[in-house]
């Protein structure tokens, strides 16, 4: 139903909008601050989820492929190393604790990681409205108003700050559209599910990241009979550097060295260090798919094919399958494969959140080349800096480096956030104790 604005309508210290990791970890913070302040100094707060409950990336919970942080980069150790929310006793509640100790893992598989997702979401769900699509955030004095749509009508929040977590959103080469037999890899396991794809003759992945490659791994040992052909402009699959130094992007740190730094400083760091991240596969992987191709050229019996320096130029979708035409870039030689299904391992980007602002992305200051300006504490930039704080979680690669939109920096960003919130509310009453940061920082 509608909820009519009024004197009496609440006022919340903080509305987040979009419910993945990012806003999950800014939820406990939130959390476990309130129960360290007394209550007229708890900071008060929902979260809107357009999904019916928590999900995160399902459409690539692979059976055996593994997380690529460490379990002790999860949504709360590294601001708060004894928070009840951490990886350690989420094992320890699920009765698993012993056993992942001696399995000897810093990097546990994603399907346990989503379980451990979902379990901290559970601790804090009375926070949360689920099938919650917000459709506008509007000024309204020194307050927000956040336009709601849910399945029984429309409702209008007021914030004081909000907070923006709208996550990623799948990308596809220009002119390629989903349909029934193309897909991106981030339907992967649903859409084979749907589409039934027991007698598959041949698979087509395009991409050369590491989804890509846990596609290819995925088809290529579900489906037997299937032909896997990888296709990518690469030569082959380029591995991750995780090696320590390298790995020191991702700390804290690293955050403000980044912001620090002048554009073409930032542009070289980005440069630099992408191979971190971007376009790369685990090096296990890259030799298990390897060892692979090589025992089915000792059989005689390829079905792994990896077409490396090589586009592709058009698809079509239709009727019994999809038809993809490709061509070397080394020789200029053309091809064409037909395929059961073509999935696009092509990553993801981050979703603008000034569609969503509304008229309100007015009052958003940008830089040079049109983005918005963003402070060191996640805080949008503004014509009125004292009026309602417009934070984002993701969408600041350009602020703040390679982490934007990673698990990595999720703990520490939320305290950061909540901090800069803490920061900017009236003082406590005369005679108050007050309790500094986030309570466990």
């Amino acid at each position: 139903m509608g909820n009519p604005l009024g004197h009496c309508a609440p006022v919340h210290d903080v509305v987040g909008i979009g419910f993945g990791p990012a806003n999950l970890a800014l939820a406990i913070a939130l959390e476990e601050h309130n129960e360290s302040v007394p209550p007229d100094r708890a900071v008060t707060a929902m979260f809107l989820e357009r999904q019916p409950r928590f999900g995160w990336h399902r459409g690539m919970l692979i059976d055996g492929a593994t997380m690529q942080v460490s379990f002790l980069k999860d949504l709360a150790t590294l601001r708060n190393p004894t928070s009840r929310f951490g990886f350690v006793p989420y094992l320890h509640d699920r009765g698993r604790l012993v056993d992942f100790i001696n399995h000897k893992m810093l990097y546990p598989t994603r399907e346990e990681f989503h379980d451990y997702l979902e379990w901290a979401a559970a601790g804090v769900d009375h926070l949360v409205g689920y099938s919650s699509e917000v459709t506008e955030i509007r000024r309204a004095g020194d307050l927000l108003e956040v336009a709601v749509r849910r399945p029984d009508g429309t409702a209008v929040h007021l914030a004081r700050n909000v907070v923006v977590a709208c996550g990623l959103r799948p990308r596809l080469p220009e002119g390629v559209k989903p349909s029934e037999h193309v897909w991106h890899s981030s339907e992967l396991l649903p859409r084979l599910a749907d589409a039934g794809q027991d007698g598959a003759r041949r698979f087509v992945v395009v991409g050369a990241g590491q989804s890509a490659a846990e596609a290819a791994e995925y088809l290529h040992r579900t489906y037997p009979a299937a032909e896997v052909c990888a296709v990518f402009s690469r030569y082959g699959y380029s591995p991750a550097d995780d090696s320590p130094y390298a790995n020191r992007v991702f700390d804290p740190e690293a955050v403000d060295v980044y912001f620090g730094a002048d554009e073409d400083a930032r542009r070289q760091l980005m440069a630099y260090h992408r191979n971190t991240n971007y376009a790369v596969v685990d090096l296990e992987l890259i030799e298990d798919l390897y060892r692979r191709a090589y025992q089915e050229k000792v059989h005689g019996r390829e079905r792994l094919r990896v077409l490396g320096t090589t586009e592709v130029t058009e698809v079509s979708d239709g009727a019994g399958g999809a038809t993809v035409r490709t061509r070397s870039l080394t020789t200029g030689a053309v091809d064409e494969l037909t395929a059961d299904a073509v999935v696009f391992a092509t990553g993801y980007e981050e979703q603008d959140p000034l569609p969503l602002l509304g008229a309100v992305a007015a009052d958003c200051a940008r830089d040079a080349a049109g983005r918005l300006r963003v402070g060191r504490d996640y805080r949008v930039a503004t014509t009125a800096p004292a009026g309602p704080g417009i934070y984002l979680q993701g969408g600041t690669e350009h602020t703040h480096g390679i982490t934007s939109s990673l698990l990595s920096m999720v703990a520490v960003r939320s305290g950061e956030i909540l901090g800069s919130v803490l920061a900017r509310r009236a003082p406590a009453p005369a005679g108050r104790p007050t309790v500094a940061g986030a309570g466990h920082e």
